[in-house]
């Protein structure tokens, strides 16, 4: 018997849901709860004996945190069925407010501002909040990446340790509230690295305290300054909550003669952003806009410029690093497609294959992961042994591959892994990460792991490792987990540069 093209993405979408219903523990009954739905709609649903409609599909994305997956299978089965032509019409408009109880913090808007003045970058952020949770929420976490050399990062680390960025000449202010009511906001310090900041906005001050309880609404702003030394010629928006409009702006000296471009950052692709940038010119100034009403969670949307003006500060006399003769080994690892620290995608937990059932998607990724490593091979001897992970190649799911120091051995290939039980005796010794390959640290590890782990037969079995396979296949789980072994250095570690690496071209010692 066969089925029609809708009836088959329909099929897909259910699967998803149902997949990702068990990845996240939930019953039926429990994920009903949680969309505001009738425990038997949630059935007739993954029975199939209900089409799902786009207010089901989004509160199912939204309680389940799929990263689009549900939407993005939902959208394909929405564009087939009124692609045929029928009578049947679409569903209609969803409620403003669609996110059910328990889905947490929603960015209703945002407008965030760089302005340069004075020989300095000032940022102004603006968030429209909606707490569709079910506890009140008494901060929010801000994120600030202020590289100057965004693609050199040894050069931007040596450039802030050498030239500090402080709290204070940041000069942070915030406010929670609209107009003549807003509120103050006190802050507190996250994280304060060379090119990282990270604080706490408390809904809170000297004078009290305002939660932001369920089904509330409230704006937040907030400002900092950058001196145009320390600020790369970039700005960067990382979607981390539900967002429905983004609009970023840039305004600069007329004099300066910017150019301004945008490209949009989703898992390993990188492409020009899908709408224009708008510019206008008042008082002097050149002033880009850039809007989205549907940014996609976990995307990043960065603005790049460069000055052409005699009058414009030069990039090359605030102290660039000397260049490298041959491109670094990042590059070449983006190159074929290795995907690079700082996405969102290494610090996600992968889904677990569902097997036997997805047997065949099993092997297609490890296929391409035995392909992405010859590729790997070939530009780089890995005298240690190599491990990739299907998150580094754009995957979110829990597969790997490690071919041990050893090239006469077989890669190992790990399916839904995870570690049951590891020897007292531990070593350091420096790794280096193909997502982060311009670096080494050094990382405590056991000498000998037990694996339980899967095959395409959806059986378990549990393999040892020792010593240096250990660390390869420790490094892959933790991959897989969202993990990157600088999670594991000691909070006094240094990362060493490759250059300055000693034990390039050497496996690692271990002592009989």
């Amino acid at each position: 018997m066969t089925t029609s093209p809708v009836d088959r993405a329909a099929d897909q979408f259910v699967t998803a849901l149902a997949q990702w219903r068990v990845e996240r523990g939930m019953t039926k009954k429990q994920l009903a709860a949680r969309m505001g739905f009738d425990p038997s709609y949630v059935s007739h649903v993954e029975g199939r004996r209900h089409k799902p409609t786009e207010d089901f599909a989004r509160r199912a994305e939204a309680v389940l945190g799929a990263g689009g997956a549900i939407w993005q299978r939902f959208q394909e089965y929405d564009e087939l069925r009124h692609a045929r032509g029928s009578a049947l019409h679409r569903d209609p408009p969803v409620p403003l407010q669609w996110l059910p109880p328990g889905t947490g913090l929603v960015v209703e808007r945002e407008i965030a501002e760089l302005a340069y003045v004075g020989g300095a970058y000032r940022c102004r952020v603006v968030r429209s909040l909606y707490n569709a949770g079910v506890e009140p929420v008494t901060r929010y976490l801000v994120k600030i990446a202020i590289d100057r050399y965004p693609n050199d990062p040894a050069g931007s680390n040596r450039h802030h340790r050498e030239n500090p960025l402080t709290f204070e000449e940041m000069d942070v202010h915030a406010l929670a509230g609209e107009g003549g009511a807003a509120e103050p906001m006190q802050w507190r310090v996250k994280l304060d690295r060379d090119a990282a900041k990270e604080f706490w906005l408390l809904f809170a001050n000297e004078q009290g305290q305002f939660p932001l309880y369920p089904n509330e609404r409230t704006t937040i702003e907030y400002a900092y300054t950058v001196g145009e030394e320390k600020w790369g010629q970039w700005f960067q928006r990382a979607v981390r909550l539900p967002t429905r409009s983004l609009t970023v702006r840039l305004d600069f000296p007329e004099i300066f003669e910017p150019t301004v471009w945008g490209v949009e950052v989703s898992l390993a692709a990188e492409v020009p952003v899908r709408s224009p940038l708008e510019r206008r010119n008042e008082g002097g100034r050149a002033i880009f806009e850039w809007s989205t009403d549907q940014p996609l969670l976990n995307a990043r949307y960065r603005l790049e410029w460069r000055y052409r003006g005699a009058d414009a500060p030069k990039y090359d006399e605030l102290g660039p690093p000397e260049p490298p003769v041959l491109p670094r080994a990042s590059h070449r690892m983006r190159g074929i497609g290795i995907v690079q620290r700082g996405s969102d995608l290494l610090r996600q937990r992968s889904r677990h294959f569902q097997l036997p059932r997805e047997g065949p998607a099993a092997r297609e990724t490890v296929t391409r992961l035995l392909t992405s490593l010859a590729q790997l091979e070939d530009l780089h001897e890995f005298t240690k042994g190599v491990g990739l992970s299907a998150p580094q190649i754009g995957l979110t799911v829990a597969a790997a591959v490690v071919r041990p120091p050893d090239r006469e051995v077989e890669p190992v290939v790990l399916l839904n892994p995870r570690v049951v039980g590891e020897s007292a005796e531990w070593d350091e010794q420096y790794e280096g990460c193909l997502s982060f390959f311009d670096y080494r640290g050094l990382v405590a590890r056991p000498l000998r792991i037990e694996v339980e782990h899967a095959r395409f037969d959806g059986a378990r079995v549990v393999t040892v490792f020792e010593r240096a396979l250990a660390r390869l296949i420790s490094h892959e789980i933790d991959h897989l987990e969202g993990r990157l072994y600088v999670d594991r250095m000691k909070p006094d570690a240094k990362l060493v540069p490759v250059t300055q690496y000693e034990q390039n071209g050497r496996p690692w010692d271990y002592q009989n």
